[in-house]
């Protein structure tokens, strides 16, 4: 398997003891950009038209610019009683799997006062679908009742004005303090979660919230990492010692004012190991986000919920991590290198910037670490090593955006191969304050950020790393996960039965580039990628319809055949105002006519903003 990925042109690839000066996958001058008509914002009055008609050319700057708005509008209304989707086009099959498909994200960005927030900021809105049987599928969505929503919501009007910004965000209203106090909003928005017979929504900044999940009525706060804590009996992490930890301790309550109480924060990406049938969570501590060291903290759970294990590193670099990966005996960390902005952060304290202005990506090197770190006995395969000092360093510049999967192999030599499959994108374009746009001083989303020099944009690559009989590092190489698909893309995922071994299939959201005032996001296209030959098969929406992250379903007939399943995404056709919960068949992803098994229509009055990440949960 490992052979075909070597016919690819390497982007980097030399031993880690040759590393390059300067990134060979990224160029490093500030890219070019396209520019749309934004309207001005020293007049109220807007030059959009507020319906655009189906058939306005795609090509206007009018309309994608109001297409781009549309993706993001909120949906104040709720569906607490499920309702029935009709199917717009085909029908479902009999051998779709009962369950359902939860997709989190924000719902609520513009409140009726006229203030908005970066979506990165948005009120958590879960969606369900039900599929019961019969080719029904039940429809149902709520707000997640978080301690920031309840804040922001009038119960009696049921209205919504935002009080705080959160860190992604800032408001022009000159009566309102400091971002910089208490910054971390928890609002619960980018991953869900169905564990245990229970059901959480996530986010990167605090502890999960959970839901009952029939109703998805919230229940509260669940603070896993403090129950984990307490059944093993607390304790320090691994730590580097001396004036880190002097530091931390110093700062850890000036800290706490800043992000909140909290003294860890759970990383909303988490992993389920299905070989083993445990869920995997990691966790840092909050004050880490500021400071030149990372204590990180893996917690593996069974089906019960009852702790199997946890494992604590330390390491002495400030990084920020979103999403990670794990094989049958590794955890794996790709590193995003930050560090402390002295002047985002006092223009964040003088409420001049969003809080997340205090830190920034660090391009100062050009390599990105990777922390292979043990899940099982430290020293059992490797005696002696010192995992979170001996990062291999990949001989590029990457900031991670998500994991697809990670395997290893013993390859013809007696070495190890670990191989990871992730979406990365350039320290020169990501900015947590400018994603999806967002401009604080207008308070508008600009598409124009996220569609500039497509090589800087994310895009899917394969990281392998060849590790010798003491554990170090022979060679490291960053290849594109396919020649023939050079696109910007995100959101990669694979059949979740092979989470942490050898996938040869792997699906990702991406773009057609048809449209040509947003030729990258955005995307339009589901792509598939055959990870042992390098074919890639993609099936797109029709023009001014995009869709979110993609999820495979297995057949529960498939018998361990990877390909046997369908991918379920939503489509947002916004110049019609409405969604659709799209169904395909993954073997005939590429099919000019066969890949749409059934689309589902959402009554337009329940028609819901752009999505984070989903789960699936069989029956």
């Amino acid at each position: 398997m490992q052979g075909a990925f070597h016919r690819c042109p390497l982007l980097c690839s030399v031993p880690p003891n040759s590393l390059p000066t300067t990134s060979n996958l990224f160029p490093s001058a500030t890219p070019r950009r396209r520019f749309l008509s934004i309207p001005s914002t020293t007049t109220t009055a807007t030059t959009i038209p507020p319906n655009l008609p189906h058939s306005a050319s795609p090509s206007s700057s009018f309309a994608a610019l109001d297409d781009y708005q549309r993706l993001f509008t909120s949906q104040p209304a709720e569906s607490t009683d499920p309702i029935p989707l009709l199917p717009a086009e085909g029908k479902l099959p009999s051998d779709f799997p009962l369950g359902t498909y939860y997709l989190a994200g924000p719902g609520m960005m513009a409140d009726d006062q006229g203030s908005t927030v970066n979506p990165l900021d948005g009120h958590g809105y879960l969606r369900a679908f039900h599929f019961i049987g019969g080719g029904v599928v039940m429809y149902s969505a709520r707000y997640v009742e978080t301690a920031a929503a309840t804040e922001d919501r009038v119960v009696e009007s049921g209205e919504w004005r935002f009080r705080r910004p959160g860190p992604f965000s800032m408001f022009k209203s000159s009566s309102w303090t400091s971002p910089v106090s208490n910054m971390l909003r928890n609002v619960a928005n980018t991953t869900v979660l169905r564990w245990g017979g229970r059901l959480f929504c996530l986010w990167e900044g605090g502890h999960p919230y959970e839901l009952e999940p029939t109703s998805l009525e919230t229940i509260g706060l669940a603070d896993l990492i403090t129950t984990a804590e307490e059944r093993q009996g607390g304790g320090a992490g691994a730590g580097a010692g001396g004036v880190l930890n002097l530091v931390a301790g110093i700062t850890k309550h000036f800290f706490h004012a800043m992000l909140g109480k909290d003294s860890k924060r759970t990383i909303s990406h988490y992993k389920v190991d299905a070989q083993r049938n445990r869920l995997l969570l990691l966790s840092c501590d909050t004050e880490d986000i500021f400071l030149p060291q990372s204590n990180f903290t893996f917690y593996e759970f069974d089906s019960n919920f009852e702790l199997q294990q946890k494992k604590e590193f330390l390491i002495t670099e400030q990084l920020l991590i979103h999403d990670w990966a794990f094989t049958d005996s590794y955890y794996i960390i790709m590193g995003n290198r930050t560090k402390t902005d002295v002047k985002g952060t006092l223009l964040a304290a003088a409420g001049l910037a969003p809080a997340i202005s205090s830190i920034s990506v660090n391009s100062s090197q050009p390599t990105t670490p990777i922390y292979v770190l043990p899940r099982f006995s430290d020293n059992a395969i490797f005696p002696g090593r010192n995992w979170t000092r001996a990062a291999v360093e990949a001989p590029c510049q990457l900031w991670t955006m998500h994991m697809g999967n990670a395997f290893e192999e013993n390859n013809v030599a007696g070495n190890i191969q670990i191989n990871v499959q992730a979406s990365v994108c350039s320290y020169h374009w990501f900015s947590y304050r400018k994603m999806f746009g967002y401009d604080e001083r207008s308070s508008k989303l600009d598409p124009t950020f996220m569609n500039q020099e497509k090589e800087m944009l994310p895009h899917l690559v394969l990281i392998s790393l060849e590790l010798d009989g003491k554990g170090s590092c022979i060679s490291c190489s960053v290849t594109n996960s396919s020649t023939k698909w050079r696109k910007p893309c995100d959101f990669p995922v694979i059949n979740p039965s092979n989470s942490g071994k050898a996938n040869r299939f792997m699906y990702a959201s991406s773009t057609s580039g048809s449209t040509e005032l947003l030729p990258h996001f955005p995307f339009d296209t589901v792509v598939k990628i055959d990870c042992s030959n390098g074919d890639v098969s993609s099936w797109s929406t029709e023009s001014r319809r995009f869709i979110g992250e993609p999820m495979f379903v297995p057949k529960s007939t498939s018998a361990g055949d990877e390909e046997d399943g369908y991918v379920v995404i939503v489509e947002y056709a916004v110049c019609r105002h409405r969604c659709y919960l799209v169904v395909l068949d993954a073997r005939r992803i590429g099919d000019d006519d066969d890949a749409v098994v059934v689309k589902l229509e959402v009554p337009e009055q329940l028609t819901f903003p752009f999505g984070f990440h989903g789960f699936w949960e069989g029956k």
